[in-house]
Protein backbone atom coordinates (compact mmCIF):
# COMPACT_ATOMS: atom_id res chain seq x y z
CA UNK A 1 0.00 0.00 0.00
CA UNK A 2 1.54 3.63 -0.92
CA UNK A 3 1.69 6.27 1.19
CA UNK A 4 -1.62 8.78 1.10
CA UNK A 5 -0.62 12.57 1.68
CA UNK A 6 -2.83 15.13 2.03
CA UNK A 7 -1.83 18.68 0.68
CA UNK A 8 -3.79 20.51 2.90
CA UNK A 9 -3.50 18.24 6.21
CA UNK A 10 -1.58 19.94 9.11
CA UNK A 11 1.40 17.18 9.02
CA UNK A 12 2.14 17.20 5.34
CA UNK A 13 5.28 19.13 5.46
CA UNK A 14 6.78 16.72 7.54
CA UNK A 15 5.66 13.39 5.97
CA UNK A 16 6.40 15.42 2.18
CA UNK A 17 9.44 16.18 3.55
CA UNK A 18 10.41 12.38 4.62
CA UNK A 19 9.07 11.40 1.57
CA UNK A 20 11.53 13.53 -0.58
CA UNK A 21 14.60 12.43 1.61
CA UNK A 22 13.72 8.50 1.81
CA UNK A 23 17.18 6.52 0.80
CA UNK A 24 15.77 4.42 -2.47
CA UNK A 25 19.19 3.24 -2.65
CA UNK A 26 20.93 0.03 -1.59
CA UNK A 27 24.36 1.10 -2.65
CA UNK A 28 26.79 -0.61 -0.52
CA UNK A 29 30.38 0.71 0.30
CA UNK A 30 32.12 -0.57 -2.79
CA UNK A 31 34.64 2.19 -3.32
CA UNK A 32 37.70 0.91 -2.27
CA UNK A 33 36.87 -2.59 -3.94
CA UNK A 34 36.58 -0.32 -7.05
CA UNK A 35 39.71 1.52 -6.28
CA UNK A 36 41.59 -1.94 -6.41
CA UNK A 37 40.43 -2.90 -9.74
CA UNK A 38 40.96 0.81 -11.34
CA UNK A 39 44.72 0.14 -10.11
CA UNK A 40 45.00 -3.15 -11.12
CA UNK A 41 43.61 -2.48 -14.44
CA UNK A 42 46.41 0.84 -15.00
CA UNK A 43 49.12 -1.77 -13.96
CA UNK A 44 48.49 -4.96 -15.53
CA UNK A 45 45.66 -3.72 -18.62
CA UNK A 46 44.38 -6.03 -20.35
CA UNK A 47 45.60 -9.25 -18.10
CA UNK A 48 43.59 -7.65 -15.22
CA UNK A 49 40.75 -6.99 -17.46
CA UNK A 50 40.89 -10.58 -18.38
CA UNK A 51 41.07 -12.30 -14.73
CA UNK A 52 38.42 -10.01 -13.53
CA UNK A 53 35.99 -11.02 -16.89
CA UNK A 54 36.77 -14.48 -15.94
CA UNK A 55 36.16 -14.36 -12.55
CA UNK A 56 33.11 -12.16 -12.79
CA UNK A 57 31.42 -13.00 -15.82
CA UNK A 58 32.26 -16.73 -16.14
CA UNK A 59 33.35 -16.24 -19.35
CA UNK A 60 37.15 -17.03 -20.48
CA UNK A 61 38.55 -14.59 -22.97
CA UNK A 62 41.23 -13.24 -24.74
CA UNK A 63 43.02 -10.53 -25.94
CA UNK A 64 41.90 -11.25 -29.75
CA UNK A 65 38.42 -12.17 -28.04
CA UNK A 66 37.50 -9.53 -26.30
CA UNK A 67 36.33 -7.29 -29.17
CA UNK A 68 33.03 -8.47 -30.83
CA UNK A 69 34.00 -9.28 -34.14
CA UNK A 70 31.79 -7.41 -37.38
CA UNK A 71 30.61 -11.08 -38.26
CA UNK A 72 29.76 -11.85 -34.87
CA UNK A 73 27.46 -8.58 -34.98
CA UNK A 74 26.07 -9.39 -38.01
CA UNK A 75 24.86 -13.22 -36.89
CA UNK A 76 23.76 -11.50 -33.79
CA UNK A 77 21.87 -9.29 -35.56
CA UNK A 78 20.27 -11.67 -38.03
CA UNK A 79 18.23 -13.28 -34.92
CA UNK A 80 16.15 -10.40 -33.78
CA UNK A 81 12.90 -10.79 -34.48
CA UNK A 82 11.39 -8.50 -37.94
CA UNK A 83 8.99 -6.73 -35.26
CA UNK A 84 11.60 -5.75 -32.91
CA UNK A 85 14.46 -5.10 -35.99
CA UNK A 86 11.37 -2.88 -37.43
CA UNK A 87 10.71 -0.94 -34.22
CA UNK A 88 14.66 -0.39 -33.55
CA UNK A 89 14.78 1.43 -36.98
CA UNK A 90 12.45 3.49 -36.90
CA UNK A 91 13.66 4.70 -33.03
CA UNK A 92 16.92 4.86 -34.82
CA UNK A 93 15.49 7.45 -37.39
CA UNK A 94 13.38 9.39 -34.69
CA UNK A 95 16.03 9.63 -32.36
CA UNK A 96 18.67 10.94 -35.40
CA UNK A 97 16.14 13.19 -35.86
CA UNK A 98 15.45 15.00 -32.45
CA UNK A 99 19.08 14.93 -31.76
CA UNK A 100 20.47 16.92 -35.11
CA UNK A 101 18.28 19.54 -33.96
CA UNK A 102 20.24 19.99 -30.85
CA UNK A 103 23.72 20.88 -32.48
CA UNK A 104 24.57 23.91 -31.37
CA UNK A 105 26.02 26.75 -33.90
CA UNK A 106 29.29 28.52 -34.33
CA UNK A 107 28.95 32.23 -34.17
CA UNK A 108 31.37 35.29 -34.15
CA UNK A 109 31.15 38.98 -34.22
CA UNK A 110 33.16 42.04 -33.65
CA UNK A 111 32.47 44.54 -30.70
CA UNK A 112 32.54 47.96 -30.42
CA UNK A 113 36.21 47.97 -29.19
CA UNK A 114 36.88 46.65 -33.11
CA UNK A 115 37.60 42.69 -31.10
CA UNK A 116 36.60 39.81 -32.58
CA UNK A 117 34.95 37.51 -30.35
CA UNK A 118 33.35 34.48 -30.95
CA UNK A 119 33.27 30.43 -30.12
CA UNK A 120 33.54 27.13 -31.83
CA UNK A 121 31.53 23.95 -30.97
CA UNK A 122 33.42 20.48 -31.58
CA UNK A 123 33.18 17.09 -30.76
CA UNK A 124 34.82 15.09 -28.09
CA UNK A 125 36.67 12.36 -30.40
CA UNK A 126 36.20 9.16 -28.37
CA UNK A 127 33.56 8.09 -26.24
CA UNK A 128 32.89 5.18 -24.42
CA UNK A 129 29.57 3.54 -23.91
CA UNK A 130 28.36 1.53 -20.92
CA UNK A 131 25.82 -0.96 -21.67
CA UNK A 132 24.36 -3.45 -18.84
CA UNK A 133 25.01 -7.11 -19.61
CA UNK A 134 23.09 -10.30 -20.43
CA UNK A 135 19.47 -10.69 -21.41
CA UNK A 136 17.80 -8.45 -19.34
CA UNK A 137 20.13 -5.63 -21.05
CA UNK A 138 18.12 -2.55 -23.37
CA UNK A 139 18.90 -1.87 -26.59
CA UNK A 140 16.74 1.23 -26.70
CA UNK A 141 20.00 2.70 -23.95
CA UNK A 142 22.49 2.07 -26.55
CA UNK A 143 20.34 3.92 -29.11
CA UNK A 144 20.07 6.46 -26.42
CA UNK A 145 23.68 7.35 -25.89
CA UNK A 146 25.48 6.24 -29.37
CA UNK A 147 23.37 8.36 -31.40
CA UNK A 148 23.87 11.72 -29.39
CA UNK A 149 27.47 10.70 -30.01
CA UNK A 150 27.37 10.29 -33.48
CA UNK A 151 25.25 12.94 -34.58
CA UNK A 152 27.65 15.18 -32.58
CA UNK A 153 30.60 14.05 -34.90
CA UNK A 154 32.53 11.43 -32.30
CA UNK A 155 35.03 9.85 -34.71
CA UNK A 156 35.42 6.96 -32.81
CA UNK A 157 32.57 5.15 -30.17
CA UNK A 158 33.32 2.11 -28.10
CA UNK A 159 30.70 0.36 -25.94
CA UNK A 160 31.19 -2.21 -23.11
CA UNK A 161 28.97 -4.89 -22.65
CA UNK A 162 29.34 -7.90 -20.14
CA UNK A 163 28.66 -11.39 -21.06
CA UNK A 164 28.12 -13.60 -18.51
CA UNK A 165 28.25 -16.93 -19.29
CA UNK A 166 28.91 -15.75 -22.92
CA UNK A 167 25.59 -14.65 -23.14
CA UNK A 168 25.32 -11.46 -25.66
CA UNK A 169 21.60 -9.84 -26.08
CA UNK A 170 21.58 -10.18 -30.14
CA UNK A 171 19.15 -6.60 -30.02
CA UNK A 172 21.99 -5.13 -28.68
CA UNK A 173 24.11 -5.97 -31.10
CA UNK A 174 21.72 -4.58 -33.59
CA UNK A 175 20.96 -1.61 -32.03
CA UNK A 176 25.01 -0.77 -31.90
CA UNK A 177 24.86 -1.46 -35.53
CA UNK A 178 22.13 0.66 -36.18
CA UNK A 179 23.86 3.57 -34.40
CA UNK A 180 27.42 3.62 -35.87
CA UNK A 181 28.76 2.11 -33.03
CA UNK A 182 32.58 1.68 -33.71
CA UNK A 183 34.01 -1.18 -31.65
CA UNK A 184 32.09 -3.36 -28.97
CA UNK A 185 34.13 -5.24 -26.49
CA UNK A 186 32.44 -7.87 -24.35
CA UNK A 187 33.92 -6.47 -21.02
CA UNK A 188 31.88 -5.06 -17.88
CA UNK A 189 31.61 -3.69 -14.47
CA UNK A 190 34.79 -1.82 -12.74
CA UNK A 191 37.84 -2.86 -15.17
CA UNK A 192 35.58 -2.16 -18.26
CA UNK A 193 35.47 1.71 -17.14
CA UNK A 194 39.32 1.75 -15.99
CA UNK A 195 40.16 -0.08 -19.30
CA UNK A 196 37.95 2.88 -21.22
CA UNK A 197 39.14 6.25 -19.05
CA UNK A 198 42.94 4.83 -19.04
CA UNK A 199 43.00 2.09 -21.96
CA UNK A 200 44.87 -0.71 -22.00
CA UNK A 201 46.86 -2.79 -25.16
CA UNK A 202 43.51 -3.68 -26.93
CA UNK A 203 41.10 -1.04 -25.94
CA UNK A 204 41.83 2.73 -26.81
CA UNK A 205 41.17 4.98 -24.17
CA UNK A 206 38.08 7.40 -24.60
CA UNK A 207 37.56 11.10 -23.69
CA UNK A 208 33.77 10.62 -22.26
CA UNK A 209 32.42 7.86 -20.89
CA UNK A 210 28.45 7.54 -20.81
CA UNK A 211 25.79 4.36 -19.80
CA UNK A 212 24.21 3.12 -16.49
CA UNK A 213 25.62 0.11 -14.27
CA UNK A 214 25.22 -1.04 -10.96
CA UNK A 215 27.06 0.29 -8.00
CA UNK A 216 30.84 -0.71 -9.00
CA UNK A 217 30.05 1.07 -12.53
CA UNK A 218 29.04 4.18 -10.81
CA UNK A 219 32.01 4.03 -8.17
CA UNK A 220 34.23 3.71 -11.05
CA UNK A 221 33.10 6.70 -12.85
CA UNK A 222 33.22 8.55 -9.97
CA UNK A 223 36.52 7.97 -9.49
CA UNK A 224 37.70 8.06 -13.20
CA UNK A 225 36.10 11.48 -13.93
CA UNK A 226 38.43 14.39 -14.23
CA UNK A 227 40.42 11.87 -16.23
CA UNK A 228 37.61 11.49 -18.31
CA UNK A 229 33.86 12.87 -18.72
CA UNK A 230 31.09 11.12 -17.80
CA UNK A 231 27.60 11.72 -18.13
CA UNK A 232 25.94 11.33 -14.68
CA UNK A 233 25.67 8.87 -11.76
CA UNK A 234 21.94 7.34 -12.02
CA UNK A 235 19.79 6.24 -9.27
CA UNK A 236 16.58 4.33 -9.54
CA UNK A 237 14.15 5.29 -11.88
CA UNK A 238 10.87 7.30 -11.15
CA UNK A 239 8.14 9.07 -12.16
CA UNK A 240 5.61 11.28 -11.24
CA UNK A 241 2.26 11.41 -12.86
CA UNK A 242 0.06 14.90 -12.44
CA UNK A 243 -3.24 13.93 -12.90
CA UNK A 244 -7.18 15.85 -12.71
CA UNK A 245 -9.86 13.16 -12.59
CA UNK A 246 -10.77 12.95 -15.84
CA UNK A 247 -9.14 10.36 -16.57
CA UNK A 248 -8.92 6.35 -16.80
CA UNK A 249 -7.55 5.30 -13.79
CA UNK A 250 -6.72 2.12 -15.40
CA UNK A 251 -3.75 4.27 -17.52
CA UNK A 252 -2.84 5.95 -15.16
CA UNK A 253 -1.74 3.32 -12.67
CA UNK A 254 0.44 1.27 -15.87
CA UNK A 255 2.44 4.49 -16.08
CA UNK A 256 2.86 4.43 -12.71
CA UNK A 257 3.88 0.93 -12.94
CA UNK A 258 5.97 1.47 -15.92
CA UNK A 259 8.86 2.68 -13.46
CA UNK A 260 7.81 0.60 -10.75
CA UNK A 261 9.16 -2.45 -12.60
CA UNK A 262 12.32 -1.42 -13.34
CA UNK A 263 13.44 -1.70 -9.99
CA UNK A 264 12.06 -2.32 -6.16
CA UNK A 265 14.17 0.98 -5.57
CA UNK A 266 11.98 2.62 -8.22
CA UNK A 267 9.78 5.47 -7.36
CA UNK A 268 6.06 6.36 -8.73
CA UNK A 269 4.19 8.84 -7.30
CA UNK A 270 0.85 10.30 -8.10
CA UNK A 271 -0.31 14.49 -7.55
CA UNK A 272 -3.97 14.31 -8.14
CA UNK A 273 -6.73 17.21 -7.30
CA UNK A 274 -9.57 14.51 -7.20
CA UNK A 275 -8.89 12.05 -3.84
CA UNK A 276 -11.28 9.25 -5.08
CA UNK A 277 -9.80 9.42 -8.31
CA UNK A 278 -6.31 8.69 -6.51
CA UNK A 279 -8.33 6.24 -4.72
CA UNK A 280 -9.44 4.94 -7.97
CA UNK A 281 -5.86 4.61 -9.71
CA UNK A 282 -4.36 2.47 -6.17
CA UNK A 283 -7.10 -0.01 -6.19
CA UNK A 284 -6.30 -0.35 -10.39
CA UNK A 285 -2.29 -0.83 -9.48
CA UNK A 286 -3.81 -3.39 -7.15
CA UNK A 287 -5.34 -4.97 -9.38
CA UNK A 288 -2.47 -5.21 -12.25
CA UNK A 289 -0.21 -6.16 -9.59
CA UNK A 290 -2.04 -9.48 -9.62
CA UNK A 291 -0.75 -10.51 -13.18
CA UNK A 292 2.05 -8.48 -13.81
CA UNK A 293 5.08 -10.40 -15.15
CA UNK A 294 7.10 -8.52 -12.41
CA UNK A 295 4.81 -7.79 -10.18
CA UNK A 296 7.18 -8.61 -7.19
CA UNK A 297 9.97 -5.88 -8.30
CA UNK A 298 6.83 -3.89 -8.92
CA UNK A 299 4.73 -4.61 -5.51
CA UNK A 300 8.00 -3.98 -3.56
CA UNK A 301 8.72 -0.61 -5.14
CA UNK A 302 4.96 0.76 -4.94
CA UNK A 303 4.72 -0.64 -1.24
CA UNK A 304 8.07 1.18 -0.27
CA UNK A 305 8.45 4.13 -2.29
CA UNK A 306 5.01 4.82 -4.12
CA UNK A 307 3.11 7.54 -2.85
CA UNK A 308 -0.38 9.44 -3.60
CA UNK A 309 -0.87 13.02 -2.70
CA UNK A 310 -4.14 15.20 -2.62
CA UNK A 311 -4.03 18.53 -3.88
CA UNK A 312 -6.44 21.89 -3.67
CA UNK A 313 -5.25 22.95 -7.15
CA UNK A 314 -2.77 22.46 -9.99
CA UNK A 315 -0.39 25.33 -8.55
CA UNK A 316 0.42 23.46 -5.86
CA UNK A 317 0.63 20.41 -7.48
CA UNK A 318 3.16 22.49 -9.73
CA UNK A 319 5.09 23.77 -7.16
CA UNK A 320 5.18 20.64 -5.48
CA UNK A 321 6.62 19.21 -8.74
CA UNK A 322 9.49 21.72 -8.72
CA UNK A 323 10.61 20.36 -5.04
CA UNK A 324 10.45 16.62 -6.22
CA UNK A 325 12.06 17.77 -9.41
CA UNK A 326 11.39 14.35 -11.34
CA UNK A 327 13.29 12.21 -13.53
CA UNK A 328 10.03 11.43 -15.58
CA UNK A 329 6.80 13.97 -15.70
CA UNK A 330 3.71 12.79 -16.94
CA UNK A 331 0.92 15.90 -17.43
CA UNK A 332 -2.26 14.16 -17.36
CA UNK A 333 -4.89 17.39 -17.10
CA UNK A 334 -7.01 19.39 -19.54
CA UNK A 335 -4.21 21.67 -20.24
CA UNK A 336 -1.20 19.83 -19.98
CA UNK A 337 0.93 22.70 -22.05
CA UNK A 338 0.02 25.73 -19.42
CA UNK A 339 0.95 23.68 -16.00
CA UNK A 340 3.91 22.44 -17.92
CA UNK A 341 4.93 26.39 -18.02
CA UNK A 342 4.48 26.71 -14.45
CA UNK A 343 7.23 23.75 -13.73
CA UNK A 344 11.11 24.55 -13.79
CA UNK A 345 12.49 20.93 -12.29
CA UNK A 346 11.77 17.72 -14.84
CA UNK A 347 13.98 15.14 -16.61
CA UNK A 348 11.59 14.96 -18.97
CA UNK A 349 7.62 15.86 -19.88
CA UNK A 350 5.13 13.83 -20.90
CA UNK A 351 2.15 16.43 -22.03
CA UNK A 352 -1.38 15.00 -21.88
CA UNK A 353 -2.87 11.23 -21.11
CA UNK A 354 -2.29 10.26 -24.99
CA UNK A 355 1.74 10.87 -23.89
CA UNK A 356 2.75 7.78 -21.52
CA UNK A 357 5.83 7.88 -20.34
CA UNK A 358 7.50 5.02 -22.13
CA UNK A 359 6.58 6.20 -25.18
CA UNK A 360 9.93 8.35 -24.30
CA UNK A 361 11.59 5.22 -23.41
CA UNK A 362 11.97 4.00 -26.74
CA UNK A 363 10.62 5.58 -29.63
CA UNK A 364 9.19 9.10 -28.67
CA UNK A 365 12.83 10.83 -30.11
CA UNK A 366 13.93 13.05 -27.09
CA UNK A 367 16.68 11.17 -24.93
CA UNK A 368 15.54 8.39 -21.75
CA UNK A 369 18.58 9.01 -19.91
CA UNK A 370 17.72 11.53 -17.69
CA UNK A 371 18.86 12.60 -14.05
CA UNK A 372 17.43 11.45 -11.10
CA UNK A 373 17.11 11.72 -6.92
CA UNK A 374 15.88 15.44 -7.85
CA UNK A 375 19.14 16.32 -9.95
CA UNK A 376 16.71 17.61 -12.31
CA UNK A 377 17.42 20.91 -10.16
CA UNK A 378 20.46 21.16 -11.79
CA UNK A 379 21.11 18.86 -14.48
CA UNK A 380 19.52 18.11 -18.15
CA UNK A 381 19.27 14.50 -19.50
CA UNK A 382 21.71 13.32 -22.01
CA UNK A 383 21.83 15.37 -25.64
CA UNK A 384 24.26 16.14 -28.01
CA UNK A 385 25.77 18.78 -25.88
CA UNK A 386 27.34 15.73 -23.61
CA UNK A 387 29.46 14.80 -26.66
CA UNK A 388 30.80 18.72 -27.53
CA UNK A 389 32.69 21.02 -26.03
CA UNK A 390 32.71 24.84 -26.94
CA UNK A 391 36.33 26.26 -27.58
CA UNK A 392 35.76 30.76 -27.41
CA UNK A 393 37.88 33.18 -29.63
CA UNK A 394 39.72 36.34 -29.30
CA UNK A 395 41.35 38.05 -31.92
CA UNK A 396 42.47 41.74 -31.19
CA UNK A 397 43.39 44.62 -33.44
CA UNK A 398 45.94 47.35 -32.48
CA UNK A 399 42.74 49.92 -32.03
CA UNK A 400 41.10 47.06 -29.50
CA UNK A 401 44.48 46.25 -27.75
CA UNK A 402 44.54 50.69 -27.30
CA UNK A 403 40.59 50.40 -25.93
CA UNK A 404 40.61 47.61 -23.62
CA UNK A 405 44.43 47.07 -22.42
CA UNK A 406 44.80 49.62 -19.97
CA UNK A 407 42.05 48.06 -18.10
CA UNK A 408 43.35 44.36 -18.40
CA UNK A 409 46.46 46.30 -17.34
CA UNK A 410 44.64 48.19 -14.53
CA UNK A 411 43.64 44.49 -13.26
CA UNK A 412 46.59 42.54 -13.57
CA UNK A 413 48.76 45.05 -11.01
CA UNK A 414 45.98 44.88 -8.85
CA UNK A 415 46.17 41.11 -8.33
CA UNK A 416 50.32 41.28 -8.44
CA UNK A 417 50.53 39.17 -11.41
CA UNK A 418 53.48 41.47 -13.56
CA UNK A 419 54.01 39.91 -16.30
CA UNK A 420 50.52 39.70 -17.22
CA UNK A 421 50.27 43.54 -16.87
CA UNK A 422 53.69 43.55 -18.89
CA UNK A 423 52.72 41.65 -21.75
CA UNK A 424 49.77 43.68 -22.72
CA UNK A 425 52.25 46.68 -21.86
CA UNK A 426 55.04 45.94 -24.03
CA UNK A 427 52.49 46.22 -27.31
CA UNK A 428 50.55 49.27 -26.17
CA UNK A 429 54.33 50.68 -25.68
CA UNK A 430 55.04 49.12 -29.70
CA UNK A 431 51.66 50.66 -30.91
CA UNK A 432 52.90 54.35 -29.13
CA UNK A 433 56.12 54.30 -31.14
Amino acid sequence: MPQFLDAQAADFEAAFITLLNAKREDSPDVDAIVAGIIADVRARGDEAVLELTEKFDRIKLTPDTMRVTADEVEEAASQVAPDVRAALELAATRITAYHSRQMPQDAEWTDEAGATLGWRWTPVSAAGLYVPGGLASYPSSVLMNAIPAKVAGVQRLAITVPAPDGILNPAVLLAAKLAGVDEIYSIGGAQAIAALAYGTETIAPVDKITGPGNAFVAAAKRRVFGKVGIDMIAGPSEILVIADGDNDPDWIALDLLSQAEHDESAQSLLITTDAAFGQAVADAVDKRLETLERRAIAGASWRDFGAIITVPNLATAAALSDRIAPEHLELCVADPVALSKDITHAGAIFLGQWTPEAIGDYIGGPNHVLPTARSARFSSGLSVMDFVKRTTLAQMTPASLRAIGPGAKALAKSESLEAHGLSVTARLRKLND
